[in-house]
């Protein structure tokens, strides 16, 4: 029997092509596991009103952990112009099935470490005024996300109920609304964030900081405008601040963050915000780095945890083994690191960092011509 269960979820587009990536590599190395493979995704969601079918629900709550490709995401109306016929006038609503996930499983922490690796050409310069050497700004940032409350919660409402409406109404500013708009023409989507979520979620970034001997952590928010959500979120990284004296803990403006970040992103370490603002400025680290084709991420719970790179389904690649597999093999090494697997990660990691420095094999987006599978092979020959 296997030591581990993996459900394996390709999901759409270019999920497939990274996941055969991965498969190569961790076949390679010899990591003893089953893999489970599981449906989810935009196709099922067409043929069969759900885009994470329960079949997959009970596969995952037998497995291990899970490892995730890409999925897509379309708005509601056109999700629900794409259903097969049979479906059309049911009702149903589509959700994205990694939050769903997420929610589900209490993934509460999502990390998404984003670091430069020498020789990649896509690595961040800066400009000539403040790097005039033009040499590589060494990286090495891990975003904590708040992974299942704040604003991609999912409770949302078009078009506004009454009772949602006059409850809402103890609040003298929304009472204008009504009569402005009418409550048939306003959507709400909702930002709600609990102590115990900002809690958790901030301590998990202190602790990593800690475990891994890093000094900054850095509270990612806008208090001044979200005054009770982010006054919540301040207050609890700041009482969480006081049982770490020796990390130095900061915070910034959401706004503010991406200016400083692309000005002196080798002045910041550890990152943490909540869903929304943790998803937004986890793509501006990626962007420092070379892209999303170097962003893994892991969703971390108390008992399970699914590992999925941060980029999209590139449906207009889907199939071409075009893409950048360096994300998803990333993303194979917090799998290896959460399995304790640590002489696999770190070699895996090693072994990447490998491929990039030689700049022998390489995807269209780093200037090369090898296919996804190319660099995956490249990177098993040094991982094995």
């Amino acid at each position: 029997m296997a030591k581990y269960k993996i459900a394996w979820m390709p999901g759409d587009g270019v999920g497939n092509d990274v996941m055969e990536a991965a498969r190569i590599v961790l076949d390679r190395m010899k990591l003893d596991a089953e893999y489970v493979p599981c449906d989810i995704g935009w196709d099922f969601w067409c043929k069969e009103g759900n885009a994470l079918p329960d079949r997959t629900v009970k596969a995952l709550k037998e497995t291990t952990c899970g490892l995730f490709g890409a999925i897509t995401s379309k708005p509601q109306s056109e999700a629900k112009e794409e259903l097969a016929p049979e479906l059309k006038d049911k009702g149903l609503v589509y959700f994205s099935p990694i939050v769903k996930l997420r929610q589900m499983f209490n993934l509460h922490t999502n990390m998404r470490p984003c670091k430069s690796y020498p020789g990649n050409p896509l690595n961040y310069r800066g400009t000539r005024i403040a790097n005039p050497s033009g040499e590589d700004i060494a990286i090495d940032q891990v975003v904590f996300r708040e992974n299942t409350e704040g604003m991609y919660g999912g409770v949302e409402f078009f078009p506004l109920p009454e009772p949602v409406y006059t409850a809402l109404c103890a609040n003298p500013k929304m009472k204008p609304w009504k009569d402005k708009a009418g409550l048939e023409n306003i959507a709400l989507s909702t930002r709600i964030v609990s102590t115990q979520g900002c809690t958790n979620i901030c301590k998990q970034a202190f602790e990593f900081a800690k475990k891994t001997g890093r000094k900054r952590v850095t509270l990612i928010e806008k208090p001044n405008v979200l005054r009770e959500t982010g006054g919540l979120m301040m207050r609890c990284f700041k009482d969480v601040a006081k049982s770490y004296p020796d990390i130095r803990a900061d915070d910034a403006n959401i706004d503010a963050i991406c200016m400083w970040m692309f000005k002196n992103p080798q002045d910041y370490s550890v990152l943490v915000a909540e869903n929304m603002f943790g998803d937004i400025v986890s793509d501006l680290c990626a962007g420092l780095v070379g892209g999303l084709g170097f962003a893994p991420s892991a969703n971390l719970g108390d008992n399970y945890a699914v590992f999925e790179p941060t980029h999209g389904s590139a449906p207009k690649y889907a199939g071409q083994y075009k893409v950048n597999p360096i994300a998803m093999l990333l993303t194979a090494k917090l799998m290896l690191d959460w399995l304790k697997e640590n002489d696999m990660a770190t070699r895996l990691e090693s072994a990447i960092a490998r491929v990039i420095a030689e700049g022998k094999v390489r995807t269209y987006d780093m200037g090369g011509k090898d296919s996804t599978l190319d660099v995956a092979k490249a990177i098993a020959d040094y991982a094995s």
